[in-house]
């Protein structure tokens, strides 16, 4: 989506369709108030009249508005006044975008971004808005063979209006929500992909493809590479598979002279069976969803390299299937990590960790400002907090302080877990140094015990987010999270000059 930001007159902006908000119990914003005196009073007779609901989100369309210069005007309610906040204020704009993407007009103008939001300043507005409404137009139909389907609708064309000319910050704001937006739909293309299509060797490529078109490195180490490294857990994850695995590192060096870098590591588990532990049959489709770790990583990347962040970055994807077969890992088997740390696999549907604790392993070698790894993890991490935050765990109670700050600011909120040592004792293992499950009890905070051990030698994240990665029923698909909350701990460590 093309986005353009303009001081502009709302009533007298030519464009197929202007949104304006307007709250359910109060004085109506200034654009809108604006529009409403154009129209002869039209808007305050329909709220009179109650034909928006009040509820934030709701929308009327009024075809043809008398006195303005649109063609057509999706009035969208904004909530109470008195309840107006961030929440409200964002689903004011996913309903502006997805009315936008439904409909004709193939260009629209929006005037939200100049409604205040308490305590957050006109940048904000302007990023939240580019990066929702350009996440509106999103939707992936690349399998699809019917025409009609596949037919090009929506607006391309989209103007944020503003009472005041825009300065460079509010450009910066705008070029950042559609950064992130871009970031968001490259993880959920790479998510929603059949696990035919993405497979590891198509995360490399796509990984080669990011790097060539935005000048950062990227190396893709294949199974002997592993093996040389010393990669046991993660290759004993492969052994059941036909697909050959990748261990994928790219470096983005946007920060000056040898500042430490971030690191992101991603569990790509292109398809998820369980292995010998095999899953249910019931929705195992969505296993292929068990990459969005690996996706968020290769989506943030695309997302900082389109900002042109002045930061340090890297990247690690380790990137498998888990597949049963006459070679795979069976449980009871004990496997040496890269760390030298030995693991008895008692159950090998929990493999994601085991493929992560040795991309932590060769995190090391980049001697991070932190590292943070984001995994479909853990059910237990559902469970306990359902799919609207993600499961943080840290070893550094500051570094998931900004996390959970960053959260916050995007939208793509998370929620922190304890890191207790007692928990640790639920990883005992008779035959190796630990086990790779630690019973029923605390499942998420027990797999992140076990990432903990390997992770000594920096400060240290775990997003588990089984939960966020994507959603299911009618409206299945990827959600391209935690991108929003990712690229905005990194737009912080930027301005902040910490990396």
């Amino acid at each position: 989506m093309e986005f353009t930001i303009k001081a502009a007159h709302p009533e007298k902006f030519k464009t197929g369709l202007l949104v304006a908000g307007a709250f359910a119990d109060g004085p109506l914003p200034a654009a809108s108030d604006a529009l409403d005196a154009a129209s002869g009073g039209r808007l305050a007779h329909l709220l009179k009249r109650g034909d928006l609901e009040a509820k934030a989100g709701s929308t009327l369309l009024i075809a043809d508005p008398q006195g303005i210069a649109a063609e057509r005007l999706l009035l969208v309610s904004l909530g109470k006044r008195e309840e107006f906040g961030d929440k409200a204020f964002r689903d004011a704009l996913a309903a502006a975008a997805k009315a936008i993407a439904a409909g004709p007009a193939r260009e629209a103008a929006v005037t939200l971004a100049d409604v205040e939001v308490a305590g957050r300043t006109h940048e904000w507005r302007l990023q939240q808005a580019a990066r929702i409404l350009a996440d509106g137009a999103y939707r992936f139909d690349a399998m699809k063979s019917d025409k009609e389907a596949k037919k090009d609708r929506g607006a391309k064309k989209l103007s944020l209006l503003l009472a005041d000319k825009p300065g460079v910050r509010e450009e910066t704001a705008v070029r950042r929500g559609s950064a992130i937006a871009a970031g968001m739909a490259l993880a959920k293309d790479l998510g929603n992909a059949p696990a035919n299509v993405c497979t590891p060797t198509q995360l490399g490529d796509t990984a080669r493809a990011l790097g060539k078109q935005y000048k950062f490195e990227v190396e893709v180490l294949d199974r002997d590479d592993m093996e040389k490294l010393g990669m046991g857990a993660l290759l004993s994850v492969a052994r059941g598979s036909h697909q050959p695995p990748r261990f994928i590192v790219l470096q983005y060096k946007g920060g000056k002279g040898k500042t430490k870098p971030v690191a992101l590591v991603g569990k790509g588990v292109t398809f998820d069976t369980g292995g010998i532990s095999l899953k249910p049959a019931a929705e195992m489709d969505e296993m292929k969803y068990d990459m969005c770790g690996a996706a968020s990583v290769l989506g943030t990347f695309k997302a900082v390299a389109e900002m042109g962040l002045p930061i340090n970055l890297v990247g690690i994807v380790p990137a498998t299937e888990n597949m049963p077969g006459g070679g795979a890992t069976k449980p009871g088997d004990v496997v040496t990590s890269m760390s030298g740390q030995t693991i008895e696999v008692l159950n090998t549907d929990a493999e994601g960790r085991l493929i992560l604790c040795d991309a932590l392993s060769y995190a090391e070698r980049f001697k991070p400002a932190c590292v943070i790894d984001i995994a479909t993890l853990t059910g237990a991490c559902v469970v306990a907090l359902g799919k609207i935050p993600s499961g943080l765990l840290a070893n550094d109670d500051e570094l998931a302080a900004e996390l959970t700050r960053r959260g916050t600011d995007s939208g793509d909120r998370v929620w922190q877990l304890p890191l207790w040592e007692e928990y640790q004792e639920l990883l005992k293992s008779n035959f190796a140094d630990m086990g790779n499950i630690g019973g029923r009890f605390a499942g998420t905070i027990t797999a992140a015990c076990f990432l903990s051990r390997f992770t000594k030698a920096y400060k240290w994240a775990h997003l588990d987010i089984a939960g966020t990665a994507w959603v299911s029923g009618d409206a299945k698909g990827a959600t391209g999270r935690p991108v929003p909350l990712l690229a905005e701990f990194l737009i912080g460590r930027a301005e902040a000059g910490v990396v």
